[in-house]
């Protein structure tokens, strides 16, 4: 699922923002730090107020006819030719890997996958496209990190994550025992499946907790709602933070770049 060669535009001087549902409904920090990191790099944010959700419920459920009602609403929020970029490597797969399939013979066919071609995970595009370089300025801290599935293997932004956690001279990331493995999650998985899902995270955050840190990040709010949700419950010693509310506290937040 992974693309076989990465071609990565230039820095461009706009971007489209896709939020997403759970970091409109759940997490606006999250989405909000993501804006803040692009602006402070120089880009432009447009952010298209009529986005909605990608489809993926309705699409990893069997839904297609349902999952194209909706995914199509979004087709036409994107007419310049600037990238998408997404806070979330489930709704960045999406868009990129499964939009050209779930159109596929439609009067829709070309547009999504003009749109899927443009659309990448944030945390990638500020890397690999933006170039970013980070100035730590948090006190010295510890933390352990959570690569959703999606954005690991249809993505393929497994190393991206660490990478910019490298940049953090205070920061100490510690790596959990099998950290490829899901969280349990899975959007509707969870509530299809609710014991299974229970047993996959009891297990994450067990792994988690066995880092010796006090705090996770992520790239993915389901991942983190599913991880979070569960260890505050269970009165588990870990919370959690979406990476790029991370990355942007630990820089000074409002600072003026130099």
């Amino acid at each position: 699922m992974v693309d076989p060669i990465k071609m990565y535009p230039a820095k461009p001087s706009k971007v489209y923002f896709y939020a997403t549902c759970l970091v409109d409904m759940f997490y606006p920090d999250a989405g909000m730090a993501g804006v803040q990191l692009l602006e402070r790099e120089g880009i432009e944010v447009i952010y298209p107020e009529d986005q909605t959700c990608c489809g993926q419920p309705a699409y990893t459920s069997g839904y297609h006819d349902e999952a194209r009602a909706v995914a199509r609403a979004q087709l036409g929020l994107f007419p310049e030719d600037y990238p998408i970029v997404v806070p979330s490597g489930s709704c960045g797969g999406m868009m990129r890997k499964h939009y050209p399939d779930l159109f596929k013979d439609t009067t829709d066919d070309v547009k999504a996958a003009e749109i899927a071609g443009r659309v990448w995970e944030l945390t990638d595009f500020l890397l690999n496209v933006c170039h970013i370089k980070l100035e730590d300025l948090g006190e010295p801290t510890t933390v352990a990190m959570h690569t959703s599935c999606s954005a690991r293997r249809e993505m393929g932004v497994a190393e991206v994550g660490p990478k910019l956690l490298g940049q953090l001279k205070n920061v100490n990331l510690v790596e959990q025992v099998r950290a490829e493995e899901c969280c349990g999650f899975g959007g509707t998985f969870a509530v299809r499946h609710p014991e299974i899902s229970g047993a996959m995270v009891s297990e994450k955050v067990d792994t988690l907790v066995n880092t010796g840190a006090k705090d996770f990040v992520t790239t993915d709010c389901g991942c983190l709602m599913n991880i979070a949700g569960y260890a505050e419950k269970n009165h588990k010693p870990m919370d959690g933070q979406h990476i790029l509310s991370f990355l942007w506290e630990r820089t000074g937040g409002n600072r003026s770049k130099p």
